[in-house]
């Protein structure tokens, strides 16, 4: 074997998964297609992760981690997990780069932001179309953006926008946000924040870049245009476990079901973070699960070997 454990995915979750099983002299590669933090690195502010009574930036939060782990041993590959291959001996992570053996994996793979699905989404993306406001947000001073959705993300985003652009409009489906109070009230104070209600984006406009878009209260009917410059969307989530169809049980949106040990329906991988099926998916709950995970691949390992556990 290559690995004790190979975990797929390098942001909070995966992050705190490595540095558990590095610190337990366990031999440790995460594989990571993009860079270490997941969307937690590309969120500008985090306000409730404990001990850090300011705040703390995603980035700056992400690389203390990285760093952190570093420093216990973990190995970070750049590559993307496309196939889980099980035997007798263990368990073969298929990369685009290579193969990658281990007695257990940790599957931390998080998930992607979803798609509008709108006329206009996929031709205008990179020109006016974003789904990270930390990444583009500055490319938009003094110009009127929206943001598409009412959760966490949404709004916390929609809040980092307004230090660039002259307005920010929220367009909801709903009649109420659905992040959390301490957020809306910070948003609700903010004079650069407009709200939509009830209504959706039908279709983003424009030819070379944005250039509004179309709106349609789902009440009235009432259909408008609206003139904006860029179209930022947080309207959920879609799990990264494709590579694992047929191999672990999941719920109807491909979400990884576990046991409060992290246990996946296969033997010896666990999974954890925003990959697996739960209520709650925040920073401070992927750590601990990555920490729960690293916890029982440690047992299943050191058992496979024949290793009392102590």
């Amino acid at each position: 074997m290559d690995y004790d454990v190979v975990i797929v995915g390098g942001g909070p979750a995966g992050l705190t998964a490595g540095l558990y099983a590095a610190r337990g002299a366990l031999k440790t590669l995460i594989l990571e297609k993009l860079l270490p933090g997941g969307q937690a690195a590309t969120t500008y502010w985090i306000d409730n992760y404990p001990g850090f009574p300011e705040g703390v930036s995603g980035p700056q939060l992400m690389m203390s981690m990285k760093d952190q782990a570093i420093r216990f041993g973990l190995e970070i590959e750049m590559d993307e997990a496309t196939d889980l291959l099980v035997n007798e001996e263990g368990f073969a992570v298929v990369g685009q780069n290579g193969k990658y053996t281990a007695h257990a994996v940790i599957v931390a793979s998080g998930a992607t932001v979803a798609r509008l699905g709108v006329p206009g989404e996929e031709e205008l993306r990179g020109k006016g179309v974003s789904y990270c406001a930390t990444c583009d947000g500055a490319f938009f001073r003094d110009e009127e953006l929206v943001v598409v959705g009412g959760g966490d993300a949404a709004v916390e985003e929609g809040i980092y926008l307004t230090k660039f652009a002259k307005k920010v409009h929220v367009v909801h489906r709903r009649d109420r946000l659905r992040a959390t109070r301490a957020i809306q009230e910070r948003a609700f104070k903010n004079e650069r924040m407009d709200f939509i209600w009830d209504t959706v984006v039908e279709e983003i406009l424009g030819d070379q870049t944005v250039e509004g878009v179309h709106l349609r209260n789902v009440k009235t009917g009432e259909v408008r245009e609206l003139a904006c410059k860029g179209v930022f969307i947080y309207v959920g989530n879609i799990p990264n476990s494709n590579f694992l169809k047929g191999k672990v049980e999941m719920d109807k949106k491909g979400y990884i079901v576990t046991d409060n040990d992290m246990a996946t329906s296969q033997n010896g991988v666990f999974a954890c973070g925003d990959v697996r099926k739960k209520a709650l998916r925040q920073v401070v709950t992927a750590c601990g699960e990555g920490a729960a995970a690293a916890f029982s691949a440690e047992q299943f390992v050191e058992e496979k070997k024949g290793i009392a556990y102590k």
